[in-house]
């Protein structure tokens, strides 16, 4: 009975370690490419027939002698990243816990309303939200890009399922002790929501990174631009620049990484624990 179980443990193994494979294939295949000319990429496409005659780190120095706006475009990406994570995780986590914690009138259909929000697609929104930032006045600026997103419907369901499953016991507890509901949230719910504002922190990272259209429409200055909408702006009618599109994308995928290894250790139990309610 234990050597089947390590046979099917063994077997389970071999297949996720092929999908990883799979799965990171397409990384592997960009970082041999950046090394090599952008005409290479034309002629041969992406593959791992290495020519050591053509292999060099001209791209990454085009990429980094300051000849192109890739670093504006990379500070703005990550100070709108940085931003608007940390404003929708504390702002929906709010409101997550208002739906959790809370009985009011209304309740209930507020909450029927965040999940049709959540069944819109965003191009529907697209033409309200310009409307909106017209308005406001932050066209072509970063809170034009931040502000109508500071508030996400997936974010508040998240939480909202998460705080669920918290026995409401802590804040009884912590009301006959004198503390205040602000304190409450601050100093007892915040600790307890690690895993969910860890496996929410690198989805919504990864979204406010890799988002495009949005900023495509907001802003109209080369060097507010952010990092998808720049990489986009090298492939042209009139001529591709491959070099610093390939090194650049590479180099782009490095805060994905790093966010994700900080927080891994937290997003297995933040999901699972956001999918179930006690």
């Amino acid at each position: 009975m234990k050597s089947k179980k390590n046979g099917y443990s063994a077997l389970l193994f071999c297949f996720f370690l092929v999908v990883a494979g799979i799965t990171l294939l397409p990384l592997a295949l960009l970082a041999v490419a950046s090394f090599r000319p952008g005409t290479e990429l034309m002629r041969n496409g992406l593959n791992f027939n290495i020519d050591f005659a053509t292999v060099s780190l001209n791209n990454y120095v085009q990429l980094f002698n300051g000849s192109n706006p890739y670093f504006y475009w990379y500070r703005n990406s990550l100070v709108i990243t940085i931003v608007q994570v940390s404003l929708t995780l504390f702002l929906s986590a709010c409101v997550g816990y208002g739906f959790a914690m809370y009985d009011f009138k209304g309740k209930n259909l507020l909450f029927i309303c965040v999940l049709v929000v959540m069944m819109i697609p965003t191009e529907i929104l697209l033409l309200p939200l310009y409307r909106m930032t017209i308005a406001m006045n932050t066209i072509d600026t970063m809170w034009g890009i931040i502000l109508p997103y500071i508030v996400a419907p997936m974010l508040v369901f998240f939480f909202r399922q998460y705080l669920s499953g918290i026995p409401r016991d802590f804040l009884d507890a912590a009301r006959v002790d004198g503390c205040t509901e602000y304190g409450i949230f601050f100093r007892i719910m915040i600790p307890l929501m690690r895993p969910s504002f860890a496996a929410m922190g690198i989805y919504q990272g990864m979204q406010s990174w890799n988002s495009f259209l949005w900023p495509m429409i907001v802003m109209r200055t080369a060097n507010k631009i952010t990092l998808p909408v720049g990489l986009a702006s090298l492939m042209t009618p009139y001529g591709n620049n491959y070099d610093i599109l390939l090194a650049g994308s590479c180099f782009a995928i490095i805060p994905i990484l790093i966010l994700f290894v900080c927080f891994q250790s937290y997003f297995i139990d933040g999901m699972t624990a956001g999918g179930v309610k006690g």
